[in-house]
């Protein structure tokens, strides 16, 4: 049993990481489905272990390409049989992406009658399995991309552009594939486990059109928009949408997400003899603002006097500046919250992503105390870095920085406030 509330929090942290690990929550899924010959194609940051469960539960002959980000791939102990398994660029493509892309549509284009189609995937996709569309340079995918990210898009928005720039995303490796069956397999990391929006949805139909996407770029003000727009109009770029006959015998699954991850850090926290509340497993929104009401809430619920855990997951939005420094959107609402909280007792709080990075700090999030904000110049300290977007820095001097290295899987963001009995 955790000995103080620290410990609480982390542990309960790591419940959830637990639960979406391949490990745990793909092996019942692949007992089910591998039958005959598989073509497996993946990626995502959970891509290199998702496939080393699937080589070793292959019931027939088995091929094929993975792609996850630079230091997710397999530990040296660890094999994935005969799917490759390639490392590349994440949160923005590089030259290794766009070739994973190449090759994972040539893979599905070569597919044979005695083979299904199975695609693993997890967050981190979209990046690390691209294709830019003729006309498209990696450089434009990067570009709209990254000032997405930057000014506050939520990961919806990203997508819907991720899908219209590429020839492998929304719908298009499938239709590679089709006639053959194909098989999704989905961690999700998204808020509302839309299957589009893993990884930009390769294997399933888009609900999106190239009208939403200009829309979106218009919407931020995207400065390069006019070099992209004789892509976005042509109406052969369009993407497969729902209903289309192709997609009829396909099958896709939620396979771990936010949701079961919060219910096993649920379950430990109720044995651990608190009154768990869920405030929801797909909360979006400005990462500062999430914070400052979180922060509202604890003090609410810390006038009952009782022992109390407010839990939630989802996917925030930062915007940041050219000049920012260290940090992500879970030191962003932690900082927020903290400040809102100001020195409040008995109240503690986590904030974490489940990849084990946060934006473009080395941590994964971090925790706070009572404690860390006992005097106005740690406040002051704490607003500064805030501003900056540095605060990093701050969670870093405190000690309180959560670094678990990459846990090669992603159900997105994991937060925890802890409220202690009065005494």
């Amino acid at each position: 049993m955790a000995s103080s509330p620290a410990q609480t929090l982390i542990e309960a942290f790591n419940h959830a990481v637990e639960s979406a690990s391949p490990t745990n929550c793909f092996r019942p899924h692949l007992d089910e489905l591998l039958t005959g010959g598989a073509l497996v194609l993946g990626a995502g940051k959970a891509a290199a272990l998702m496939a080393a469960e699937a080589a070793s539960r292959a019931k027939g002959p088995m091929r094929g390409l993975v792609v996850t980000r630079y230091g997710h791939g397999l530990k040296p102990w660890e094999s994935a049989g005969s799917i490759e398994v390639i490392e590349a660029g994440h949160p923005l493509p590089d030259s290794a992406g766009v070739e994973a892309g190449k090759r994972m549509l040539d893979l599905a284009s070569s597919i044979q009658k005695s083979e299904k189609l199975y695609f693993i995937v997890s967050g981190g996709g979209s990046a690390l399995c691209t294709a830019p569309l003729s006309g498209v340079s990696l450089d434009q995918k990067r570009a709209a991309s990254g000032f997405l990210m930057r000014n506050g898009a939520d990961i919806s928005e990203i997508n819907c552009v991720r899908r219209h720039l590429s020839s492998i995303k929304g719908g298009r490796l499938a239709a590679a594939a089709h006639p053959a069956q194909v098989v999704t397999l989905a961690i999700s990391d998204v808020p509302g486990d839309n299957l589009c929006d893993i990884a930009s949805g390769p294997t399933v139909p888009d609900p999106t059109s190239q009208v939403n996407a200009l829309a979106i770029l218009e919407k931020y003000g995207f400065q390069d928009l006019d070099a992209l727009r004789p892509v976005l109009t042509d109406p052969k770029n369009e993407t497969p949408k729902p209903g289309d006959p192709a997609f009829a015998q396909d099958e896709a699954r939620i396979i771990a997400d936010s949701g079961s991850a919060i219910g096993s850090a649920q379950a430990y926290l109720r044995k651990h003899g608190f009154d768990v509340i869920h405030l929801g497993s797909s909360l979006m929104g400005d990462a500062r603002l999430l914070g400052q009401k979180h922060a509202r809430l604890a003090k609410e619920h810390s006038a009952s006097g009782r022992r109390t855990a407010l839990i939630s997951g989802g996917e925030t939005t930062v915007v940041v500046g050219e000049d920012c420094g260290r940090g992500g959107r879970n030191l962003e609402y932690l900082a927020s919250l903290a400040l809102e909280l100001d020195g409040a007792d008995r109240i503690w709080a986590l904030s974490a992503d489940t990849d084990g990075i946060d934006g473009s700090s080395d941590a994964a999030g971090a925790w706070i105390g009572p404690e860390h904000l006992s005097s106005p110049g740690l406040a002051s300290s704490l607003d500064t870095c805030l501003r900056q977007s540095d605060t990093h820095r701050f969670f870093e001097s405190c000690g309180t920085l959560i670094k678990t290295g990459p846990t090669r899987t992603n159900v997105n963001d994991f937060r925890l406030i802890l409220i202690e009995a009065r005494a």
